[in-house]
């Protein structure tokens, strides 16, 4: 017999990824430890939302380790997977905690994850205990982690949004040099819709859901729409390791139905039943 093309044996290695992945599945478990039974370079996006801060106390259920399961995202991913991670920093005595900030230097330091990018999740904050003393928080952080030198698809056409002056021809100045000047003035037509910057705006995390707002802690399934039209390829395999209440889950369904038919689903909840 003749060897294998490399297509043919990334095909076959696929293929053989995929068979030892329970796709479609719910694993209810520790997030960690059953991170461990899944076969390494075997995820291509991760989006999820750990419980961070003491924010939510899940029913007595807040024992994890945020170190630990970066160790074990990165040694899931592909080459050229992504992780997205949505998260907060809680107030105490005035200030933040800064876990979020901890949390990305950690994973990049000591993991071996890159930064990528951080988005800004902007949504509708509440006034709270705080409101005298503070800002309003209508924001949460998401860096998106990337395993290895650059990502293996990115596709941002269903991100973009509509151009403030789309249509019209304007002119203006051009970009700022590294030396403080400007290049030359430029006269152009105005696209119709424009590249989307990194504030994204969700303002209604619980999708007007009755039976998801149940869960302490959502946000919405549009957020993971976007990463996966965004980040996965077609055929790509999507994991969220907190499964909360399935919005990754909910995302990664809906995108099998459209064009690309992708984003198989692997929800790893670590919560209780009722939850």
């Amino acid at each position: 017999m003749g060897s294998l093309s490399i297509q043919q044996k990334i095909k076959k290695s696929r293929k053989s990824n995929l068979d030892d992945l329970p796709l479609n599945e719910i694993l209810h478990g520790d997030a960690v430890e059953m991170l461990k039974t899944l076969p390494s370079n075997s995820i291509d996006l991760i989006v999820t939302s750990p419980p961070y801060d003491e924010v939510r106390n899940y029913n007595g259920n807040y024992n994890f380790d945020l170190h630990a399961t970066g160790e074990q995202i990165k040694r899931v991913l592909k080459d050229g997977g992504i992780a997205v991670m949505v998260i907060q920093d809680q107030t105490k005595n005035f200030a933040k905690t800064l876990t979020s900030f901890r949390t990305i230097v950690d994973w990049v330091d000591k993991i071996g994850l890159r930064l990528f990018e951080t988005v800004i999740y902007r949504k509708h904050g509440t006034e709270g205990a705080w409101w005298k003393h503070r800002f309003r928080v209508d924001h949460e952080y998401i860096p998106i982690f990337l395993n290895g030198d650059r990502p293996q698809y990115f596709n941002k056409e269903s991100l973009k949004i509509p151009s403030k002056h789309g249509g019209k021809i304007m002119t203006g100045s051009g970009n700022r040099r590294t030396d403080g000047s400007t290049t030359k003035t430029v006269t152009r037509p105005i696209n119709l819709m424009k590249c989307r910057g990194t504030v994204w705006n969700y303002l209604m995390a619980g999708d007007k859901d009755p039976l998801k707002r149940q869960h302490p802690a959502v946000f919405p399934d549009q957020i993971p729409y976007d990463f996966i039209q965004c980040f996965c390829p077609p055929g790509g395999v999507v994991l969220d390791p907190f499964g909360g209440c399935g919005s990754t889950a909910v995302a990664a369904k809906q995108d099998r139905k459209s064009t690309r038919l992708n984003s198989s689903h692997i929800p790893l909840s670590r919560m209780p039943s009722s939850a």
